[in-house]
C-alpha cells in the first residue's frame, strides 16, 4: 500500500476529507477523533506525592485509532499535527507527539483559523514547534479540575447522594443561580407611581411623562403624591417651553466571540449553548457545496477575540460598497490581525457566501446560525446609524411633562442587523409632531399609574453566560458543558427558559460553601483563570500553581470527610396512593427527570410517569385524555393517557376545537416567537393575535 510522503493529523473526519482535497496527493490526512490520551476515569490519575505528575493512558476505545495512526506515521516522511488552534488543540498535538514518538522540537505543528483552501495551504508554509506553555496551561486546568472533582464528589456521594459532582466552574454557576433566587425571595417590592399624558397638537397625538414640579424632580411614592400633582392642573392646555434636538450615533456590536455567539443565539434563535457550539463546529469543519467542494463556512468558534484579518475586512468593505453604497462603509478603526491570527473573531470565511446562497446546502438550524454570524460580522464592518432625537418640555404653571422622540435618519448597520437584548426594550422610533417653543398643546388624557419595583430577573442561559464571562469565570468553551452538567445532576431546573435551583442543588451548594469555600469563591476562581493565563504566557510554572492550591484544599477535604454529617433527602409526597399496594406514591428523580414511585420500595416497584392533563379529549380513541409528557431529551410532547392501548402522539399542543373546514383536530404550533393555531389535515390556520 503506497502511503503519502506527508501525514497530517486533525481532530475530526469531516475536517480530514476537506483538508486532504486542499493539500493534494502528497498528503494523507487522518483524524484522531479528538483526544487520544487522558487521565484514567477509574482513579485520580494525579500523583499528589510526586510533584503532581499526571498519569496519562490511552482513552478506552481509542486503541485501534492509535494503532492506525502509528502505522501511518511510521511510513510517512513528515508528520504534521493540525489539531484545533487553542490550548486544548495544543495539548492534543502534544499527546499525539508522545504516542507517535515525534520530536517536540520539530516543526510539526500547523494551525489555521479557518478551513478554506488558501488558509490551509498558507499554514503549511509556516509549521512550528509545539508550544509547551499552552500545553502546560491545559494540563494545569485538567489536573486542577481532576483534583477538585475526584476529591469533593466522593464526599458528596457518601454524605448526600450517589452520582453527585462538584467542579470549579459548575459550583460557581450553581451559586450564582442560588444567590439570585435568594435575592428574589428576600426582595420587598416598593410602591411608586407615574403620571402619563396623551397630548395633541394639530390633530397629531403623542405621549409624555410627568417630570418636575417647580423644576425639581418629584418622586411619586404613593397615590396621595399623584393626587397632589394632578389637583394643580387647572386646564388641558400646556405650553411648549423647551425643544432640544440632537443627533446621536449608534455603533454596531462587535463580531462574535464564543460567549457573545452563545448569548445571541439563545436570545434570537432560542438555542441552548450546547446546540450553538455543535452547529458552529459543523459550519467550521466544512459543508459540502457540491461543485465548490467542501468548505468551512466560519472561522474557529472558540475564541475570546474580536479581531479580524485585513483580508476579511477588505472583502467585507468591497461587498458593502457594492451592495449598499460608499456611505455605508465603517469609518471606525477596528482591531485586525494577520491572515493566520489564531485568535480572530467568529466570522464567515467569505462574505460572498451569503446566507441566501448557502440555503440549499444547510439544514434549517445551520442556516439560522450561519445567517446570525454573517449578519453580525457584516454589521460590524458598516457605518454607525444616525438617530435624530428630540426632547420637548410641556408646562402648565409649575407642572412639567416631557416627551422624548427619536427617528432613524440613516440606518447604517441597522439595515443588516440589530443586537438582541436580554430584557424588553421600549427603544424604537417615536415620532413627535413638529413643535416649537411657545406652541400650545392639549392634554387629551392624564393617566395615574401604580407600579411596584421588581426583583432582579432569574438567569436565562444567555444571562448566565454573560455573567460568567463578565466575572471572568471559566472559559467560553466550558460554558455549554457546565450548564449541561448542573441540569443533568438535577441541581437546577429550567422553566420558561429561566433557571431555578432544586432542593438538591441548594443542599450541594451549602455543603460546598461550608467545607470548600474557595471552590465557590468568585475571586478565587477568577484568580485561578489569571494564573492559567500566566502559565500559558510562560510567566508561571504550572506545578507550583497546583501545589499552592492543593495544600489548603487537602485540609478542607479531610475536614469534610470527618465532620460533614450525612444529609437525608426526603422524597416529596405525590398526593396519591399506589394502585398496586396502597402505599403513598412519592416523587423521585431519575436519569430523565422526575417520576412517581411507590414509597414501599423495594417491596413494591410500581413507578409512573408524571403527566399533566390539558383538558382535551383524545382525537384518536375518543375515550382517553390528552396529557403532556417529556421525551428523554426533555422535549415536551402530547399523547393519550390510555397509552399503550392508544398510540396518539403529537409534538404540537392540541386544543379543544376542530377545524371549521374539515373537522380535524386543531393544534397550537410555534412560528418563531409566536404561537399559531393550525389544522393537522388541511391548510386552515389562524393568524397570531
Amino acid at each position: 500500500m503506497q502511503l503519502a510522503e506527508n501525514l497530517v493529523i486533525v481532530e475530526s473526519p469531516a475536517k480530514a476529507k476537506t483538508i486532504e482535497k486542499y493539500l493534494g496527493k502528497k498528503f494523507k490526512v487522518v483524524a484522531s477523533m479528538g483526544h487520544v490520551r487522558d487521565l484514567p476515569r477509574s482513579q485520580m490519575g494525579v500523583d499528589t506525592e510526586n510533584d503532581f505528575d499526571p498519569r496519562y493512558i490511552t482513552i478506552r476505545g481509542k486503541g485501534p485509532i492509535v494503532q492506525e495512526l502509528k502505522k501511518h506515521a511510521k511510513r510517512a516522511k513528515h508528520v504534521y499535527l493540525a489539531s484545533d488552534p487553542d490550548r486544548e488543540g495544543e495539548a492534543i498535538a502534544w499527546h499525539l507527539a508522545h504516542i507517535l514518538n515525534i520530536d517536540e522540537q520539530a516543526d510539526s505543528r500547523v494551525v489555521f483559523n479557518e478551513i478554506t483552501k488558501d488558509a490551509v495551504k498558507e499554514s503549511f508554509k509556516h509549521p512550528r514547534k509545539i508550544e509547551q506553555n499552552l500545553v502546560d496551561a491545559q494540563q494545569a486546568r485538567r489536573v486542577l479540575d481532576r483534583l477538585v472533582g475526584y476529591n469533593i464528589s466522593p464526599v458528596l456521594w457518601k454524605k448526600v447522594k450517589k452520582g453527585l459532582s462538584a467542579g470549579r466552574v459548575q459550583s460557581v454557576a450553581l451559586k450564582l443561580i442560588i444567590d439570585r433566587e435568594e435575592e428574589i425571595n428576600a426582595f420587598k417590592p416598593e410602591e411608586y407611581w407615574t403620571i402619563d399624558g396623551l397630548f395633541e397638537f394639530k390633530k397629531k397625538q403623542f405621549k409624555a411623562k410627568f417630570l418636575h414640579e417647580q423644576n425639581k424632580p418629584k418622586k411619586l411614592k404613593q397615590e396621595s403624591d399623584v393626587k397632589a400633582i394632578v389637583s394643580q392642573l387647572k386646564s388641558d392646555q400646556f405650553k411648549v417651553t423647551d425643544v432640544t434636538k440632537k443627533e446621536k450615533l449608534r455603533n454596531p456590536a462587535q463580531p462574535f466571540t464564543t460567549s457573545s455567539l452563545q448569548q445571541e443565539a439563545a436570545r434570537k434563535l432560542n438555542f441552548k449553548a450546547r446546540k450553538t457550539m455543535m452547529l458552529a463546529q459543523q459550519l467550521y469543519e466544512g459543508i459540502d457545496l457540491k461543485k465548490q467542494g467542501t468548505v468551512g463556512l466560519i472561522t474557529y468558534m472558540r475564541t475570546d477575540s474580536t479581531r479580524i484579518s485585513d483580508t476579511a475586512k477588505n472583502e467585507a468593505a468591497s461587498y458593502i460598497e457594492a451592495q449598499y453604497g460608499k456611505e455605508y462603509l465603517s469609518k471606525r478603526k477596528g482591531k485586525s490581525g494577520g491572515a493566520q491570527d489564531a485568535h480572530e473573531a467568529v466570522r464567515p470565511t467569505s462574505v460572498l457566501r451569503t446566507p441566501n446562497d448557502m440555503k440549499p446546502f444547510l439544514s434549517r438550524d445551520q442556516l439560522r446560525l450561519y445567517k446570525l454570524i454573517w449578519e453580525r460580522f457584516m454589521a460590524s464592518q458598516m457605518a454607525a446609524a444616525v438617530i435624530d432625537t428630540v426632547s420637548v418640555d410641556l408646562v402648565q404653571d409649575n407642572i412639567k411633562f416631557r416627551a422624548n422622540g427619536q427617528t432613524v435618519k440613516f440606518k447604517g448597520f441597522m439595515s443588516v442587523y440589530i443586537e438582541g437584548q436580554d430584557e424588553e426594550s421600549d427603544e424604537g422610533e417615536n415620532k413627535l409632531p413638529v413643535l416649537s417653543v411657545g406652541d400650545e398643546v392639549k392634554a387629551v388624557n392624564i393617566d395615574e399609574n401604580q407600579h411596584f419595583t421588581q426583583p432582579p430577573p432569574r438567569y436565562t442561559e444567555a444571562r448566565l453566560v454573560k455573567t460568567l464571562e463578565e466575572k471572568g469565570i471559566g472559559r467560553p468553551s466550558t460554558y455549554a458543558p457546565t450548564l449541561d452538567t448542573i441540569q443533568k445532576r438535577n441541581y437546577v431546573k429550567v422553566d420558561q427558559k429561566k433557571f431555578y435551583p432544586t432542593e438538591l442543588g441548594i443542599i450541594v451548594n451549602e455543603s460546598v460553601k461550608e467545607y470548600f469555600p474557595e471552590i465557590i469563591d468568585i475571586d478565587f476562581t477568577v484568580n485561578m483563570e489569571t494564573l492559567l493565563d500566566k502559565i500559558a504566557s510562560g510567566d508561571m510554572d504550572w506545578k507550583k500553581v497546583i501545589a499552592t492550591f492543593y495544600g489548603d484544599f487537602k485540609t478542607h477535604v479531610e475536614r469534610a470527610e470527618s465532620e460533614m454529617e450525612k444529609i437525608e433527602i426526603k422524597d416529596e409526597p405525590a398526593g396519591e396512593d399506589c394502585e398496586k399496594c396502597g402505599s403513598p406514591m412519592v416523587y423521585k428523580m431519575g436519569r430523565y427527570g422526575k417520576f412517581m414511585a411507590c414509597s414501599n420500595f423495594p417491596d413494591c416497584r410500581n413507578t409512573k410517569a408524571i403527566v399533566k392533563t390539558i383538558g382535551v379529549p383524545c382525537p384518536k380513541c375518543k375515550d382517553g385524555e390528552v396529557v403532556e409528557r417529556k421525551s428523554k431529551k426533555n422535549r415536551i410532547f402530547y399523547g393519550c393517557n390510555n397509552f399503550p392501548e392508544c398510540d396518539y402522539l403529537s409534538w404540537d399542543k392540541p386544543i379543544a376545537r376542530n377545524c371549521p373546514k374539515c373537522e380535524t383536530q386543531l393544534v397550537e404550533r410555534k412560528k418563531g416567537k409566536q404561537t399559531q393555531v393550525v389544522c393537522t389535515n388541511c391548510d386552515y390556520d389562524e393568524k397570531p393575535q
